[in-house]
């Protein structure tokens, strides 16, 4: 039997459940992303292609495990903060489904601000509010739980995000000039992607 946290669990049934669609989409990415360096005598940012590459495969297991039916219920809740009182703090059940869906979203929220180059707190919060209220419209209509909770819990984590996003900007710009090269970024993607990896193989290693 293993022996995960909450989180490390969910993540390894997504692994499990989505490695095949995850390694062909890698592979075909990178083919393409080569193909049109090479076609093109592009210059390459590998900060820019690995951050790319990483928020892909992330909004493939987002959608996954926002609509994948297993294991789950069906119901309805508009009753706010009514599902989140239902667990006690610092249970397992609490990290699984509340701090899990804020988490969940962190990784949204920070892409989301990087890719339109958000400035203010609605320019995040609006759209993953929308995304997250589609999800969970989607979910109970295959045959999964609506819970309003959820959707404000999601916007929390997005919002988190964003602040990240922010926060980084601004010690970027007090950063002295030699840290704002292309090298320095790519070390820092490269050990973001080691670490990465290393969490990945870490959660199929995990035993009891």
């Amino acid at each position: 039997m293993e022996n995960l946290t909450p989180f490390h669990s969910t993540l390894k049934w997504a692994l499990e459940s989505t490695w095949p669609m995850l390694t062909l989409f890698i592979v075909i990415i990178m083919i393409s992303r080569i193909s049109y360096i090479i076609i093109n005598k592009e210059k390459v940012v590998l900060y820019k292609d690995i951050f790319i590459l990483l928020s892909i495969l992330y909004l493939l297991m987002l959608y996954f495990m926002l609509l994948s039916t297993e294991n789950s219920t069906k119901g309805i809740n508009f009753q706010i903060f009514r599902e989140m009182a239902r667990y006690r703090i610092g249970s397992k059940l609490f990290f699984h489904n509340v701090i899990g869906n804020i988490v969940l979203f962190v990784p949204f929220g920070f892409i989301l601000s990087y890719f339109i180059k958000a400035r203010k707190i609605r320019h995040v919060v609006i759209p993953s509010f929308i995304v997250s209220l589609s999800a969970e419209i989607i979910q109970y209509q295959i045959g999964r739980a609506f819970d309003v909770d959820d959707v404000i819990l999601n916007t929390m984590g997005a919002l988190i995000g964003f602040m990240i996003y922010i926060s980084l900007r601004e010690i970027k710009n007090l950063l002295p000039e030699v840290l704002k090269k292309d090298w320095f970024y790519n070390t820092l993607s490269i050990l973001m992607l080691i670490g990465v990896t290393m969490l990945i193989v870490s959660i199929w290693l995990v035993k009891l």
